[in-house]
């Protein structure tokens, strides 16, 4: 049996330390998405179906057929995706990113500057270009505790930059693409649903749960990074989660 965390954007595996060290399952596995933090493969394009049979190609080589799979923010997505397409291959999954697959999804808009020719690549040439205690800064005010902020930052560069841009130039039509396939989804299933989280609309990450015969829990008082916020919250409600997976 093995936990899978998958991390989301802008972000390396760095980003579950918090959660890890307070959970009390010890068989845990964070990935760390190609491009983030490490190479981006030969060849690779960075779609979102790319990183969706990535994951899935990861998973497969785990050779464990009770897998307790967790995403967040794009991570999240992933998981979104290849349960709707392979559940098989999990014994339960958590999202904090369950819109993704619903026909109501709209990006925020800071995805849609990103979505944009120029204006995206404007963003990670300036943000690369800033001292990394600036681009903590930046990113405390996007609501990355203060505390994490200057590790999350120190592994963005061009190649992450690329990545991110290619990824959510993808997924403009996500939700057409992916909402079909997201519903009465045949495994036990988990939507997270901060109360704070400034680029995930809550009342859609409820709708899609609903849909895919997932439960919900609410986590008030936090945000989009509920991880680095509260880990003790967040790993109880997983942790809760799986207890009841296991009966």
């Amino acid at each position: 049996m093995t936990v899978v965390l998958v991390h989301g954007v802008p972000e390396t595996s760095a980003v579950w330390d918090p959660l890890r060290a307070v959970l009390r399952r010890q068989d845990v596995r964070a990935l760390r998405l190609p491009g983030f933090g490490c190479p981006r493969p030969g060849g690779f394009g960075a779609t979102k179906e790319e990183y969706v049979a990535w994951l899935a190609a990861e998973l497969e080589s785990m050779g464990d057929d009770e897998i307790d799979l967790v995403g967040h923010d794009w991570g999240g997505g992933l998981v979104v995706r290849l349960v709707s397409i392979q559940p098989e291959l999990v014994r339960s999954w958590v999202t904090d990113a369950p819109g993704l697959g619903h026909p109501g999804f709209r990006w925020h808009d800071l995805a849609r500057v990103w979505q944009t020719p120029e204006a995206g690549e404007q963003f990670f040439e300036q943000a690369v270009a800033m001292p990394v205690e600036a681009r903590a800064e930046a990113f405390a005010g996007m609501g990355v505790p203060r505390e994490h902020a200057l590790a999350m930052v120190r592994d963005m560069d061009t190649v992450m930059g690329g990545c991110i841009l290619d990824l959510y130039r993808s997924a403009t039509r996500v939700a057409e693409e992916w909402s079909p396939a997201f519903t009465g989804i045949p495994v036990p299933g988990l939507a997270l649903v901060p109360s704070e989280d400034l680029y995930l609309a809550a009342d859609v990450a409820r709708a899609s749960a609903a849909r895919a015969g997932a439960a919900v829990a609410e986590l008030p008082g936090v945000g989009h990074w509920w991880m680095l916020q509260d880990p003790a919250a967040g790993a109880a409600r997983l942790e809760s989660f799986w207890a009841e997976v296991g009966k």
